[in-house]
């Protein structure tokens, strides 16, 4: 049962973090601040999202029932 907890907090997080890392971004695209920094924050989000994505899968695959 600790699994199951652990795999729900895990997705929390990774998803949280993308949300943080998107938002972050916008809010600098839309402030003026430099393009640089936004593209690095969108690039950092579709990192996030790849590594949740793998996560997500893996635990579907390795705690299915």
């Amino acid at each position: 049962m600790l699994s199951g907890t652990l795999i729900k907090i895990a997705s929390i997080v990774l998803l949280l973090l993308v949300a943080v890392v998107l938002l972050l971004g916008i809010a600098n695209l839309f402030k003026g601040g430099s393009k640089k920094a936004s593209n690095n924050l969108m690039q950092l989000r579709v990192f996030l999202q790849f590594i949740a994505i793998i996560v997500l899968v893996s635990f579907a695959y390795f705690f299915k029932n």
